[in-house]
């Protein structure tokens, strides 16, 4: 690891930035210099417009992608780096707003109808009806649930941060694991590492999706 890399992850943790992002950071960072052959401390602005543009042009990739990229050589620059320049140098790909698709009543009860097992069907109940995400969800245990004040705690956001939030009033908690409530494999302390849970939990629900009649977005 270059002494560059190793401030750069250094000031990310300074900064508590997840793991994922730390990833990500670093993996963008990687490309763009490996695509001019050239330290990043010898890359300037215009390097920066540059690769923006084969990203977009030549690599076709998403807006968000491209965002992402700016994010990161953006903090490099500003914050490792100590460049004189300012956000505004880093201009940002517009992103199309979309409408998201929701799906009816009848549509969630069908698919909720072909996920086999309580234990199952209920990790895609809480994200619904609590709004989670999948990785919020599957750290979910009996004790976060606060039936007095209608909440349920959120122990592990994004970003590591805890919220709570008011459930679906029509979603109903059967405890399924006794000892943890949590959706974990029992004994585990969570999923085992190495386990993608959103790429899992997909899965898990592409079946039932395709026998209820829909299509998973």
């Amino acid at each position: 690891m270059t002494p560059l890399r190793q401030r750069f992850v250094e000031d990310m943790q300074l900064r508590n930035f997840a793991p994922t992002t730390q990833r990500s950071y670093v993996h963008y960072v990687a490309d763009f210099a490996r695509y001019f052959n050239r330290s990043p401390e010898q890359l300037d602005l215009e390097a920066v417009r540059q690769y923006q543009l084969h990203m977009l042009q030549e690599r076709k990739l998403s807006p968000q992608s491209v965002n992402t990229f700016v994010s990161a050589v953006q903090f490099l620059y500003l914050d490792t780096l100590e460049m004189p320049w300012n956000k505004q140098d880093f201009p940002r790909t517009r992103i199309e707003e979309k409408l998201p698709v929701v799906p009816g009543p009848d549509q969630v009860r069908r698919l909720f109808e072909h996920v086999p097992g309580i234990k199952n069907r209920a990790a895609p109940m809480v994200c619904f009806g609590a709004g989670l995400r999948v990785s919020e969800a599957v750290s979910v245990k009996i004790a976060h649930i606060e039936s007095a004040r209608m909440l349920l705690r959120v122990e592990h956001g994004k970003g590591g941060k805890k919220t709570a939030t008011p459930p679906c009033r029509r979603l109903c908690w059967r405890p399924c694991a006794p000892t943890s409530g949590s959706f974990a494999p029992p004994g585990s302390g969570g999923f085992p590492p190495g386990v993608r849970i959103a790429t899992s939990a997909r899965a898990c629900c592409s079946a039932p999706v395709r026998t209820a009649g829909g299509r998973l977005a």
